[in-house]
């Protein structure tokens, strides 16, 4: 027994009734696609989160590894220094100050390697951007708001500051006593 296709539309031939079977097909076809397209930027979101995890590791191993090469130069320093301290010779000693004044010419220029360098204001004009004042004096022979005695040593690598120096100002508005700043 054989039937016949039974059109549900009687107003409509085959032929106007097979674009809706072509639109369901193309309507899957989308949806794959678009199921396509999620899966590939599912996949490259998951690339880029392995791409920062790894480069965030890497950047760590570097500088590990940086901190790890200053530390290595800087042991013959403190070897020296112990070398100061156990020697025998009394602190009062010249032997003793020459050894540490070499240990303190070598941790300067280790520090220069890596481009620190001290800070030279005794004389200088006080600059709140690069020092910070301590303690006020009254010099009369020096201009006012120079800089009189370095307490710590400011350090800055290039043009910007790496550590404030600590000095006393000359405060020639005031009264002749030192004051301390802080």
């Amino acid at each position: 027994m054989h039937r016949e296709f039974q059109n549900p539309y009687p107003d409509r031939t085959e032929a106007d009734i097979a674009p809706a079977d072509v639109s369901g097909t193309e309507s899957e076809l989308l949806r794959a696609e678009l199921a396509e397209q999620k899966d590939q930027n599912l996949r490259l979101a998951a690339d880029f989160e392995n791409f920062k995890r790894r480069s965030r590791q890497e950047s760590e191993v570097r500088a590990s590894a940086q901190k790890e090469s200053f530390i290595q130069e800087l042991l013959p320093v403190l070897d020296n220094l112990e070398r100061a301290m156990g020697s025998g010779a009394s602190p009062d000693s010249r032997q003793f100050h020459q050894g540490v004044k070499l240990t303190l010419q070598q941790m300067r220029g280790l520090l220069h390697q890596h481009g620190i360098e001290i800070q030279e204001c005794v004389g200088q004009p006080f600059d709140p951007h690069q020092h910070e004042a301590v303690a006020l004096h009254h010099d009369p022979a020096q201009p006012d708001h120079a800089i009189l005695e370095v307490y710590q040593s400011g350090y800055r690598r290039g043009e910007s500051v790496f550590r404030p120096a600590k000095v006393v100002v000359n405060d020639l508005t005031h009264s002749t006593q030192a004051r301390h700043v802080r």
